[in-house]
């Protein structure tokens, strides 16, 4: 069994962590395989169906389904950096992971949080666009725009995320090889290591902070564009229909960043309070549930997406 972080021992850097779960369950953090197991399978099956269903229908390939395509990718990626160590983890135990694996893990998790976040922001914006300004909205939201906003999300995720690897890099020994943690999250890897830490930590707050935090002003300030134009509309039938094309982004808003938000006060805050296992199991659902829930939100209660859905079973049904 592999020595956990001890204050008098040091190790030079690890060739690899030993990444163990979720501490304090045992062999019965088993069982999570089956809640995080299906919650992978459906973030395959949604968002690849998502993205095929843009892909093939003309119709769909419009500015507002092009920014879901960008979630849907998004989405795949982030479950896909998590889960299939999560699954091993849990189901087979403690297991070896490269450093270098580790710290593009640790980027890439990141990473597609940040380009998440800010696609969220977009399809905000797309939204206050599409109900404050419908006549200039063709105008203003082109197909072209949203293909420059897929990149340069990314760009910005790359720049803002590159310093995490980057700041674990340079420390040159470590109290322990075993992260308690399931995947490589950067403050689980910073506590194991020897030396001053505050660049680090400092950096992850201003970070969390900066990008979830701008993000969440900028969807909320669109959304107060939206409800001021939604009550200067005349009719009660108006209203409804104006905002029923923004419900299915607030729910996508919600499953985001309320288990983010309140993984993040956990974490900081209620550290003496909140039992670690807790607080990493919420992290995980935190990454996890999202990318679950997103296709369904959308396949539910977009009516395109659904009338699509729809039309593709049944032709397939009817060949056979």
């Amino acid at each position: 069994m592999a020595e956990g972080p001890h204050p008098n021992s040091t190790f030079p850097r690890p060739t690899f962590f030993i990444l163990t779960g979720i501490p304090g369950l045992g062999g019965a953090q088993a069982w999570l395989t089956l809640v995080f197991g299906p919650m992978y399978l459906l973030a395959l099956l949604g968002n690849g169906t998502l993205l095929a269903l843009v892909q093939i229908d003309s119709t769909l390939q419009q500015p507002m389904f092009l920014l879901l395509a960008t979630l849907a990718a998004t989405d795949l990626g982030l479950a896909t950096s998590i889960a299939p160590g999560l699954l091993a983890v849990l189901w087979l135990g403690p297991r070896p992971v490269p450093y270098a694996a580790c710290l593009a893990q640790m980027f890439f998790v990141h990473a597609l949080t940040a380009v998440e976040s800010g696609a969220l922001l977009a399809m905000a914006c797309d939204r206050a666009v599409a109900v404050g300004r419908p006549l200039h909205y063709p105008l203003l939201v082109t197909k072209a725009r949203v293909g420059y906003a897929a990149p340069a999300l990314a760009l910005k995720a790359v720049a803002i995320v590159v310093p995490f690897p980057l700041l674990v890099a340079r420390f040159e020994h470590f109290q322990a090889k075993t992260i308690d943690h399931a995947y490589c999250a950067h403050m689980a890897v910073v506590e194991l290591v020897v030396g001053t830490t505050w660049a680090n930590n400092l950096y992850g707050l201003a970070l969390s902070l900066a990008v979830s935090g701008i993000d969440l002003l900028g969807i909320t300030a669109s959304y107060g564009l939206i409800a001021h134009a939604v009550l200067r509309l005349p009719t009660r039938e108006a209203r409804a229909k104006a905002f029923g094309t923004c419900s299915s982004h607030i729910c996508v808003i919600l499953a985001f960043y309320v288990p983010g938000l309140f993984s993040y006060l956990t974490h900081h805050f209620g550290r003496h309070t909140v039992p670690k296992p807790v607080h990493i199991l919420l992290s995980n659902i935190y990454l996890l549930l999202p990318p679950a829930l997103n296709p369904l939100i959308y396949g539910v209660r977009t009516k395109q997406i659904r009338d699509r859905l729809l039309e593709t079973f049944t032709v397939r049904k009817s060949q056979f």
